[in-house]
């Protein structure tokens, strides 16, 4: 692996990119491979084979695609942003899946600062989006950037609200499209004016999958995570379950119980968010965060790729007959394959590039259906 914030070659640069963009490759396959191999090219090179011992053959992404990708970058006034590089975003790249390759638009040094997210409901009520913009603004009058998701609703108006002090939007779809169609003057301006994150290619129009993965980066560009408003089940639950499983603070404002939509949040506070009734209450828990959020509202641990080592060992474990199509945690496949803990990653890699693995949140895995 090049040294972090070494300055990369363009071929290296382009082949990191084309890795990415190859079938069956996601962030933590992305990084093992670079761990293993030291560079890029050198991962694509040895793909083939690897996906050979699965049993299935392999296709890396086309040059051709990757160059008509950079262009549509370029055009769109974005600019890539690599795992390694000085200016990625710290908070971003300490989570396990972090995108090992951002597509920018704005001023990157926003991400630097105390950054606080604030999600909820599409659909939310006068009174939520009235909050929404109270604390947004007095958040980033105090210094934070504020993240959001760029949607309908909370999320609208906590941009707004922060535009001119700080702002962030983290979207679903590339860099170059709009979502929805209506936020197509505040997508410019914030990416004007703050910092627009775009993890798809250009020209990528967002699908239903592609919202969970802008939630992690929500989630982990934050400190901690304000939710609103929002209904049980709804999106922005998923960022603020994600932001506990981060180590980062968890927060709600709290709702009448005959409300749907305050349902989500009153079930946060109930399990272990910090209910919060000001501004104020987020400027105290955020400043001076030491990594200790005081809401309990997370997940157990679990052993991911970046408790490994840097060299994976040089022989996969035999770990197929351990998995089934009902999720396992990896460090439940170590204990039981008594292999050790480099030799089971590289298995459960060689196992996705051919196809057959499915990763779940929380750091487990299964076998595809």
């Amino acid at each position: 692996m090049e040294p972090a914030g070494a300055a990369l070659s363009q071929d290296e640069a382009f082949a990191r990119i084309r890795l990415l963009r190859s079938p069956n490759i996601g962030p933590i396959s992305y990084r093992q491979l670079l761990s293993r191999f030291g560079t890029a090219r050198a991962a694509l090179d040895a793909l083939p084979d690897l996906a050979a011992r699965g049993g299935k053959g392999y296709r890396v992404a086309a040059e051709d695609r990757i160059s008509a990708e950079v262009a549509a970058l370029r055009s769109a006034r974005g600019r890539y942003v690599f795992h390694d590089s000085p200016d990625y975003p710290a908070l971003l790249v300490a989570i396990d899946s972090a995108p090992p390759i951002l597509m920018v638009r704005g001023q990157l040094a926003l991400a630097a600062r105390p950054t606080v997210a604030i999600v909820g409901a599409r659909n939310a009520s006068a009174a939520a989006v009235k909050l929404a913009r109270m604390f947004a603004g007095e958040l980033a009058e105090a210094g934070f950037a504020v993240v959001s998701g760029l949607a309908r609703g909370i999320d609208g108006a906590a941009h707004q609200a922060s535009l001119s002090g700080g702002t962030i939007g983290v979207i679903a779809s590339g860099i170059d499209v709009t979502y929805p169609p209506e936020h197509a003057d505040l997508q410019e301006a914030v990416a004007n004016e703050g910092l627009l994150v775009a993890e798809q290619p250009p020209g990528t129009e967002p699908l239903a999958r592609h919202f969970p993965s802008r939630n992690r980066i929500i989630a982990g560009l934050a400190l901690g995570t304000l939710v609103v408003e929002a209904a049980p089940k709804s999106g922005s639950l998923i960022t603020a379950r994600l932001a506990g499983e981060f180590g980062r603070e968890v927060m709600a404002i709290p709702g009448s119980p005959l409300d749907a939509r305050a349902q989500g949040c009153n079930q946060l506070i109930r399990d272990g968010a910090v209910l919060v009734q000001a501004a104020a209450d987020v400027i105290e828990l955020l400043s001076g965060f030491d990594g200790t959020p005081r809401s309990t509202f997370r997940e157990p641990a679990v052993q991911g790729w970046a408790d490994l080592p840097d060299e994976p060992a040089d022989s996969p474990a035999d770990v197929g007959a351990l998995l089934g199509i009902a999720p396992v945690a990896v460090d439940e496949l170590i204990r039981q394959s008594g292999d050790s803990p480099a030799a089971v990653q590289l298995a459960l890699l060689e196992l996705e590039l051919a196809g057959r693995l499915v990763r779940h949140a929380g750091g487990r895995v299964s076998l595809s259906g």
